[in-house]
């Protein structure tokens, strides 16, 4: 391998390129003795409750019927679909223009339908709030919609009951409240912005003026409002625009992937990671996220030191930079964290209007409210942060209402409680009992997708609808209304929100397609309704809805108070609770597709865990998988440990969602209820918390060590200023490599496909490698088995450290199959399985795989899946209609792999084929590419030079991965830039 001279960042002078990059703690330890191998030691081992005698019988039967199984035709019915309805044409999908809900606001989607069944979802590029991408989560939400453990039908107090039944017991339950005005009348709901609930809200309180709606949400954006509310005396929502922002300071904002509108933020962000006109991230965080990964720098610490560090850049910016208007605000720091702060200050101040500060869900009000100020003080505020009143119809859904609600129910006050909220049982904070108190009220009617806890305690359990399954509305965040459409009539007996809302208006039989319309009909007007209405349908946006942000003065005085009040953090263990990636609050736990996507840092599967840093670990004598109990206000909970490189010393952070009691076979006994040790007073972190060892050990099903390629150069990062230095040493990761094997020229071929990954837009969020599993029907194989490192993931996300394991930077490389044009895997295969296209495609022939595995052992790139069993087997009817009807399901002992979305080229060609034309350049979309939010992604046509991908085949930044091997990949890469701050470097 060449040895290259760059300095990048993070390393001393001369690391260069080739900078030593991990993925472990356990790696950087060097811990082995040998070197690992390609695959875990148990990959090939049989599963748990396989014995000799019964592997021997299977083999021998398979060895003898494996030529005749691959002739064996496919056993189905076929049934003849002889007038299809209007607009449809068997075997090609439509799509439909659709919203999901995302916090209360409105995301854009279309969503993908094949003969009225939907089977993909995708952002919608018309849509403020998406912009065309999507997440993990959104991507993984039509997994749901099949679920068979959904709830099903209406019961009240064990009774069945029919659909018109049920509108007729709760319209006179809500005759019985009219009496005295809904006085022990309440509604416990989800936040939302839909302006149709808006209208039967306002109707029911005409009706009932002395019933009440609280919201709850166990994660939301209250503080920032509350904090909007200290600055500017009204709770405004805090919207950033980072297309002009050249330097962006988060104070523990997640911005690019769980708060606020991530995927137009990451759009953004993404947009700017270029050598021509590249920002700058500054980061301060406890627990490593996926925006510190992104960051140029990273500034570690405890949740409760980001106002302190917050308060220094404030002073100085008030001592050095002319803004001597924040010095009550500001406090200097010590140590090394003042001189980040001073950087961070003039870098903040050279570029005043074109910076951004950002304040992260998880911090308090004051540190939401020191944001507007520094915005309103640096000129941004009305630039690159804008401030609207929010669309929410609560602005406030903490615990405040909740901790209400619990008082007038322990009181007697409450006769019939409506529970439109996600399992509030489960989820409240542990000081506000509301699982002994539901059974309190006479009739608790619970709206759910799924039984939960709160199901389990309810008098009524009502099946709620899918949204894929209901008419409905939302605003997105700038207000922009968009129109919720039924992709497919409801699978179950199910009733939506605005039905059983109606429903306490005597109008549960209106239909929902009707409430929301007319609703619109009565806000737009009469002249031209229907096309316009039509209109909205199509694009997915109501035209002209947004609502335009307010000019913000912050008041100084009143932020000034309001962070003097916050107590100085003390020195004992911080105990701090986040949102996670795969299940967010524990609403996504049973879907399987995001249990086994690793996690975007920790790359933990089918877990949650207790985080920590190495040295807070060794003080703590405790190992990744080390049984601890954590010890807070009384409270205890034990959680297996996970050392995290890059964690903030000092402190302890749980994810929540996990460890429900009341859940079906996805999510039984997954993970550890950190809602146990959650308080109303401290929702995202508090000081005390004490860690003791058990003595027991707990498996992390993690995949970050998985197909290992023996720490070769792989994810190459640069400092920015260095690149016009690099191409030297570049040249020696791409270009023409002498092999024995006579290259093929597809250049004269009409066709040639590749692609090209950009590692500085990459963010490592993962939406790539749920898409791919969407989009290709790859199973789910369970935590025993990805203990055995067989998950099927086509697409993995590798996340490299680079520096010391206190502080790493790091870096996130997609990865599938890059479709060498010289393929190892080709040479070795016996049947002739894996073979090439004439357009330069590395094709799998299903039926001729007798499952040898050689391609898998000779891949350098370890982006071959085998099918160690039949995933697909034990799948119920619902669960089979998620998959895609163009992608051949696999079998057992079969090979699998990215095919570069074949079945999309197909679609292609038969579409230019109708007209006459030939396929445009960037016309095929794969699956990955059309996810992901910061559009690190192109696919294309390289015989193309005006294509995108041809464009950045040709970038000063592209190399090959191990192009040492001379496979001449199909995808290439580029460089990750990073953009430090000299004054920090």
């Amino acid at each position: 391998m060449p040895s290259l001279g760059l300095p990048i960042y993070g390393q001393k002078q001369g690391a260069g390129l080739d900078a030593r990059r991990w993925r472990s703690v356990e790696e950087a330890a060097e811990a082995r003795e040998v070197p690992p191998g390609e695959f875990p030691d148990d990959a090939a081992a049989v599963p748990e409750g396989f014995t000799r005698r019964g592997f021997l019988q299977v083999l021998g039967a398979s060895v003898a019927l494996a030529g005749l199984e691959a002739c064996k035709p496919p056993r189905e019915n076929v049934v003849s679909y002889v007038r299809p309805p209007a607009g449809v044409t068997p075997s090609l999908p439509s799509a439909y223009a659709t919203v999901a809900s995302r916090g209360g606001y409105a995301v854009g989607v279309v969503v993908t339908s094949h003969e009225g069944r939907p089977t993909k979802i995708e952002g919608n590029r018309e849509h403020p709030s998406s912009r065309g991408g999507s997440d993990a989560m959104l991507q993984a939400s039509i997994l749901d919609l099949y679920d068979p453990r959904r709830l099903k039908g209406f019961t009240r107090a064990g009774r069945p009951l029919g659909f018109a039944t049920l509108l007729r017991e709760v319209s006179a339950l809500a005759r019985s409240h009219a009496q005295d005005g809904g006085a022990r009348l309440r509604f416990l709901v989800e936040p939302t912005s839909s302006p149709a609930v808006a209208d039967l809200r306002r109707r029911i309180l005409e009706r009932f003026p002395r019933a009440r709606f609280d919201a709850w949400a166990p994660v939301g954006a209250d503080a920032g409002r509350a904090g909007a509310a200290i600055a500017f005396g009204k709770p405004l929502d805090a919207a950033a625009s980072l297309a002009d922002a050249d330097v962006i300071l988060s104070l523990e904002s997640d911005f690019l992937a769980l708060e606020g509108d991530s995927l137009r933020l990451a759009r953004e962000f993404g947009a700017r990671r270029t050598a021509e006109r590249m920002n700058r991230l500054y980061v301060a965080e406890s627990a490593y996220t996926v925006t510190g990964g992104a960051a140029d720098h990273r500034f570690r610490m405890r949740s409760a030191d980001v106002l302190g560090f917050g308060r220094a850049v404030a002073a100085e910016l008030a001592a050095k930079h002319g803004l001597a208007q924040l010095a009550p605000l500001g406090a200097p720091a010590g140590g090394e964290r003042a001189k980040a702060a001073a950087a961070v200050a003039a870098d903040l101040a050279r570029a005043r209007g074109r910076s951004a500060v950002l304040a992260g869900d998880r911090q308090p009000a004051a540190v939401h409210a020191l944001a507007a100020a520094l915005n309103g003080a640096l000129g941004n505020a009305g630039k690159t942060v804008a401030y609207r009143p929010t669309a929410l119809l609560d602005p406030a859904a903490g615990p405040d209402r909740l901790r209400a609600l619990a008082g007038e129910l322990e009181a007697g006050k409450v006769d019939a409680l409506v529970v439109t909220a996600w399992n509030p049982a489960h989820t409240a904070p542990a000081d506000v009992p509301l699982r002994k108190l539901l059974p309190k009220a006479k009739d608790t009617i619970a709206l759910a997708l799924r039984e939960d806890d709160t199901v389990r305690l309810a008098t009524w359990k009502i099946a709620a609808t899918h949204p894929l399954e209901a008419w409905g509305d939302l605003r997105a965040a700038d207000g922009t209304a968009s129109i919720q459409q039924p992709l497919i009539a409801p699978l179950h007996e199910s009733l939506s929100e605005l039905e059983l809302l109606a429903a306490f208006l005597d109008e549960g039989d209106h239909g929902t397609w009707r409430i929301v319309r007319e609703g619109w009909r009565r806000r737009a007007g009469e002249a031209g309704f229907d096309g316009r209405w039509d209109g909205w349908l199509a694009a997915g946006v109501v035209a002209g809805s947004a609502v335009p942000p307010e000019p913000a003065q912050a008041d100084l005085a009143r932020v000034a108070e309001a962070v003097r009040a916050v107590a100085a953090p003390g020195a004992s263990l911080e105990l701090g609770f986040a949102a996670d990636y795969k299940v967010l609050d524990g609403r996504f736990l049973e879907n399987a597709w995001l249990q086994e996507y690793p996690h975007p840092i920790t790359k933990l599967t089918w877990d949650n865990a207790a985080q920590l840093s190495a040295a807070t670990a060794k003080q703590l004598g405790v190992e990744s998988g080390d049984l601890v109990e954590l010890s807070w206000r009384g409270r205890t909970l034990t959680a297996p440990a996970l050392v995290v490189p890059g964690h903030a010393d000092g402190s302890v952070l749980l994810t929540l969602g996990y460890g429900q009691a009341l859940s079906g076979p996805v999510g039984k006994g997954v993970g550890h209820d950190a809602y146990a040790l959650r308080t109303s007073d401290a929702p995202w972190f508090g000081a005390g918390v004490e860690v003791r060892k058990t003595g027991k050990r707990h498996p992390l099903a993690t995949t970050q060590e998985h197909f290992s390629m023996q720490g070769r150069a792989i994810a190459l990062a640069l400092d920015a200023p260095e690149l016009a230095h690099a191409k030297h040493e570049l040249d020696e990761h791409r270009g023409p490599q002498a092999t024995i094997h006579e290259p093929v020229d597809y250049s004269k071929n009409e066709y040639r496909w590749g692609m090209a990954i950009d590692l500085s837009r990459c963010i490592g969020c993962g939406a790539c490698t749920v898409a791919c599993q969407a989009e290709n029907n790859i199973p789910v194989v369970g935590k025993e088995q990805v203990l055995r490192s067989r998950e099927m993931h086509w697409l993995r996300v590798d996340r490299y450290f680079e520096g010391p394991v206190e502080d790493p930077a790091s870096v996130s490389q997609p990865l599938a199959c890059v479709h060498c044009e010289a393929a190892p895997c080709e040479y070795v295969c016996p049947v002739n399985a894996t073979v090439h296209s004439e357009e330069g495609l590395n094709e799998m022939v299903y039926n001729r795989c007798v499952g040898t595995r050689y391609c898998s052992n000779n891949c350098p790139y370890k982006v071959r899946r085998f099918n160690w069993l039949d995933w697909h087997g034990t799948l119920e009817p619902t669960e089979k209609m998620v998959h895609n009807p163009d992608v051949t399901v696999r079998a057992r002992g079969v090979m699998e792999k990215c095919t570069y979305c074949t079945q999309r080229i197909e679609h292609a060609r038969i579409d230019a084929r109708s007209s006459g034309r030939k396929i445009g350049g960037d016309e095929v979309v794969s699956a990955c590419q059309q996810a992901c939010p910061t559009e690190a992604i192109v696919f294309g046509n390289l015989n193309d030079p005006g294509s995108a991908v041809s464009k950045r085949h040709a970038d000063a930044r592209r190399y090959d991965l191990l192009h040492e091997l001379g496979t001449r990949p199909r995808t290439a890469y580029l460089v990750k830039l990073r953009n430090p701050n000299p004054d920090l470097a």
